[in-house]
Formats: C-alpha cells, sequence, structure tokens
C-alpha cells in the first residue's frame, strides 16, 4: 500500500471506528456478513479488515464450525479490532498484505474484503491473491465505493479541503473513489481465473444524528489527518468544524440525511 493513502496509525483508528463506522460502514458490514455466511463456509479470510466492523458481522453471522481469519497491513488497525472479540470466538488476527497473503493455496472457502481494493497498489495482484487462496468453488466478495457524486460525504469533503489547501490539497479523500468503474474489475477477475461475476449497486441513504463526530471521523479518521499535518496552516479541528457545516448546509440537520453508494462484487473460483 501506498504511505501517501493508506497509513492509518496513532489515534487514527480509533477515529475512523467511531467516527466513520457506524455511518458508512456498518450497514454495508451486515450485507456482506450475511451474503457470506448464507453458503456456509468452514474457513474464511477477511482481507483489509481494518477495525473489525465486518469482522465483528462474520463472526455472528458465521456457524460456530466456521473459523475466521482477520488481516490487515496496519497493526493499529487490528489492535482496536481486536478488542471486540474474545478467545473463545475463533477469530484469528494476523498483519497481513493482501497481495502476498502468507496462506496455503486453497485454504479458505471465502474471501471477503470491504473497501479495501482502492488502497492496493496492485489490484490485479491482490485478485490472483485471493484466487490461489480459495479452493475450487471458492466465493470471492468486496465492496468498492462508486463515483465521488454518488457519495456526497466525498465531494463535500474535497470541497472544503481544496478551499483550505488551494495549492497543495491533501488527496486522500480522492483514492476510496478510485475504482468505480466496473468493466476493469470485472477483467482482472477474469484474467485471475473467476467465474460467475456479479456486481451489485448498492444504494442507501443514512441518517445521522452527529455530522460533527462524523466530520471529525472523515478528517481525523483517515490519513487525510497526516496529509493535513504535513502542510501545516491550517488546524484538524478548523477543518472539522468546517465540513461539518458544509454537510449539514447540503445534507440538512436533525438529522442529517447522507445518501451513499457502493458496488458489491461476488465471484466464484474456478
Amino acid at each position: 500500500m501506498s504511505s501517501e493513502t493508506a497509513r492509518f496509525i496513532g489515534d487514527i483508528p480509533k477515529y475512523y471506528d467511531q467516527g466513520l463506522g457506524p455511518v458508512i460502514f456498518e450497514d454495508y458490514a451486515v450485507d456482506i456478513a450475511g451474503r457470506t455466511a448464507a453458503r456456509r463456509p468452514a474457513d474464511v479470510l477477511e482481507t483489509a479488515a481494518g477495525t473489525g466492523i465486518v469482522t465483528r458481522r462474520l463472526r455472528d453471522a458465521l456457524g460456530p464450525q466456521s473459523r475466521l481469519t482477520a488481516t490487515d497491513l496496519n497493526e493499529p488497525m487490528l489492535d482496536v479490532a481486536k478488542a471486540k472479540f474474545d478467545a473463545k470466538e475463533q477469530v484469528t488476527f494476523r498483519a497481513a498484505d493482501a497481495t502476498a497473503l502468507p496462506f496455503a493455496d486453497g485454504a479458505f472457502d471465502a474471501i471477503v474484503n470491504q473497501f479495501g481494493l482502492m488502497f492496493f497498489p496492485d489490484k490485479d495482484r491482490a485478485h490472483r491473491e485471493a484466487r490461489r487462496a480459495l479452493r475450487p468453488g471458492g466465493r470471492y466478495l468486496f465492496s468498492v465505493w462508486d463515483d465521488a457524486r454518488y457519495n456526497p460525504f466525498a465531494r463535500l469533503g474535497l470541497e472544503v479541503v481544496d478551499r483550505f489547501f488551494p495549492q497543495d490539497p491533501p488527496k486522500f479523500l480522492k483514492a476510496p473513489f478510485s475504482c468505480a468503474e466496473i468493466d476493469p474489475i470485472k477483467e482482472s477477475l477474469i484474467g485471475a481465473g473467476f467465474t460467475d461475476i456479479t456486481v451489485s449497486i448498492q444504494a442507501r441513504v443514512k441518517d445521522v444524528a452527529d455530522p460533527v463526530a462524523f466530520a471529525r471521523g472523515l478528517v481525523l479518521g483517515s490519513p487525510l489527518f497526516e496529509q493535513i499535518r504535513e502542510r501545516g496552516g491550517v488546524s484538524p479541528e478548523t477543518l472539522v468544524e468546517a465540513l461539518a457545516g458544509r454537510l449539514t448546509q447540503e445534507l440538512g440537520a436533525n438529522p442529517m440525511r447522507m445518501p451513499m453508494q457502493a458496488i458489491l462484487y461476488e465471484a466464484r473460483a474456478a
């Protein structure tokens, strides 16, 4: 992963989990976990597990006989995830790169990745690694964000960042929305050895009771925080206040109603 786009360090995991998790990740996590569990896999791998938002939902949805392994390249994210489980829940945590998985060929019945592909420097290799680690017939489920025009929190975030840093705006908020084109991903999956590929557009509207907490998660709960600090001249809290104001100006308040849209892929290992 590029250090410019994917260093989730320091207090970033905490703000990510508390500020962003309940708003933009949780509902999608419930969906992808349910789809995975419906096929009753015995061995499940989650890549780019982050703070365990999907991991928690997977463990709740999978049968007690299923074994779950959660990986992420950023160990501080996994530290937050581990706190959500007790020792009896059959979840193994391991720091690992999704483009170079430390697992044997055919080790898993299902591999799950929510909103992680966009940060992988070699997406084709990530798909090939997923295919290698899956048993024949195994399922690969992953989601990406659709274009920023369908996700106003991204569009408005970029607008506010550009206003404060007109000469050298931090670029992180562009990265999560860099995989909105469907055909290149489908072609990559076919090239990696997947078949029966289905694509679902998942649109939602989320009520946000605390826009400031969400804005704080967006600014302090992502590598955007490090990019702001490196540039200097503007405090992160100033950016939080401006972003919360812009969000409520366009999306309302009490509650703020925020549209969002993701793309879900499901594929079978040939």
